[in-house]
C-alpha cells in the first residue's frame, strides 16, 4: 500500500503507482533454518504469504519456527496459513513447488548450493529470484592504500568463506604488486589461505600454487583465492566481465575516478570502493534480513528484502475524462 510515485497530468487525472504483494512466494532451502525465520518473517511483512521447503537436516528446528509463527498469526486474529511449511523431504515436493502447485504459487526463491539453484533455474514454471553463485572479485588498484588492502582483503577472503560474498578472485595492479602482493599475500597465507596465483603472482609471491583457467570461474567457498597480476584498471576490469558471475566486487583505490569507472564499467549487483565484499548482505545494508541475493535483471537485484518482495500497480483517479 505504499505510494512509491504520484503525478497529474493535464487533463487533470491523478496517477499513483502503489506497491502490492507478489502473492505466494515458494522458498526452497537445504540445511540452515534460519531462512525459515528470515524468509517467513520477510514475506508475512511484506504482505505476502510462504511456502517453504526445507532440506531434511532442518525439519525439525524449522516445524518448531514455523510453529511459533502460525501460534502468533492466529493469536491476533490473522491467517496462519499465511505462511507454510512443507512437510515432506521428498524430493518430489520441490518438483510440485517448481511447476506452480497448479498456479498457486507465484515466485520461486532457491537457497543452497549450486545444484538446487542450477535444477531451480531450469525446471521452474514460474518467475525465480535468486543467483547461481558468487564469483566475487577484488581489485586493488595502483592508487589503493596498502594497509587498507591488506585489511580488506583479508576480511573479504577469510571473515567466513562459505558465504556468497566471499571473495574469490584477486586482481592488483602490476605498477603495485611487488610492494604491496607479498603484504596481502602474508596476512592471507597467516589466516590459513590457500593462494592460487598467475605466472606474474607466483614470481612476487613464491608460496602461491600454479592457478590454472578453472580457478577464474571457481566458487570455492573455502579458504582458497585465485590471484592475477594484472596490467592495469583496464585489464582488471576486462577479467571480470570475463568471470563475474554478477554477484558484489569491489575496488580499493583512493583515486575517486578509477573508483567511478568501476562502478560505471561493472555491471554486478552490488559494487563496492573500499570496503569488503562481506558486508553484501541485506542486514549490512539495513534491511534487517534477507530472502537472498539476485544477480538478475529482472525486478529484484542484489540483497533481496521486504521491498523487494512486492511489485506495483497504478492507482488512476478521474473525474468523468474521457479519450478524445
Amino acid at each position: 500500500g505504499k505510494e512509491l510515485a504520484r503525478w497529474e497530468r493535464p487533463n487533470g487525472l491523478d496517477i499513483a503507482r502503489i506497491a502490492v504483494p507478489l502473492g505466494v512466494i515458494g522458498i526452497i532451502y537445504e540445511s540452515r533454518p534460519n531462512v525459515t525465520a528470515d524468509a517467513g518473517a520477510l514475506c508475512l511483512r511484506s504482505g505476502n504469504a510462504a511456502i517453504l521447503r526445507c532440506g531434511s537436516e532442518s525439519t525439525h528446528s524449522s516445524r518448531a519456527i514455523i510453529d511459533a509463527m502460525r501460534g502468533a498469526l492466529k493469536a491476533e486474529g490473522l491467517p496462519e496459513d499465511a505462511v507454510q511449511l512443507v512437510m515432506t523431504t521428498d524430493r518430489a515436493a520441490v518438483g510440485h513447488m517448481l511447476a506452480g502447485l497448479e498456479g498457486n504459487v507465484d515466485v520461486i526463491v532457491p537457497r543452497g548450493g549450486r545444484s538446487l539453484v542450477e535444477r531451480v533455474q531450469k525446471d521452474a514454471r514460474v518467475p525465480v529470484i535468486g543467483h547461481l553463485e558468487g564469483l566475487c572479485h577484488v581489485i586493488v588498484d595502483k592508487a589503493a592504500d596498502p594497509e587498507k588492502a591488506v585489511s580488506i582483503v583479508v576480511n573479504a577472503k577469510m571473515r567466513r568463506t562459505g558465504i556468497c560474498g566471499s571473495a574469490e578472485t584477486l586482481l592488483v595492479d602490476a605498477a603495485v604488486a611487488d610492494d604491496v602482493l607479498p603484504k596481502i599475500a602474508a596476512g592471507l597465507l597467516e589466516a590459513g589461505c590457500e593462494l592460487r596465483g598467475d605466472d606474474r603472482a607466483r614470481a612476487i609471491v613464491p608460496k602461491m600454487i600454479e592457478a590454472t583457467e578453472a580457478d577464474w570461474s571457481t566458487e570455492y567457498l573455502a579458504p582458497i583465492l585465485a590471484v592475477a597480476v594484472v596490467d592495469d584498471l583496464s585489464a582488471a576490469l576486462a577479467h571480470i566481465g570475463s568471470w563475474s558471475s554478477g554477484h558484489t566486487e569491489c575496488i580499493i583505490t583512493e583515486d575517486s575516478d578509477a573508483a567511478d569507472r568501476f562502478f560505471a564499467t561493472v555491471d554486478s549487483a552490488i559494487l563496492l570502493h573500499n570496503a569488503s565484499t562481506q558486508f553484501a548482505d541485506g542486514g549490512e545494508f539495513g534491511m534487517g534480513a534477507e530472502i537472498g541475493i539476485a544477480t538478475g535483471r529482472i525486478h529484484a537485484r542484489g540483497p533481496v528484502g521486504a521491498e523487494q518482495l512486492t511489485t506495483y500497480k497504478y492507482i488512476v483517479r478521474g473525474t468523468g475524462q474521457v479519450r478524445p
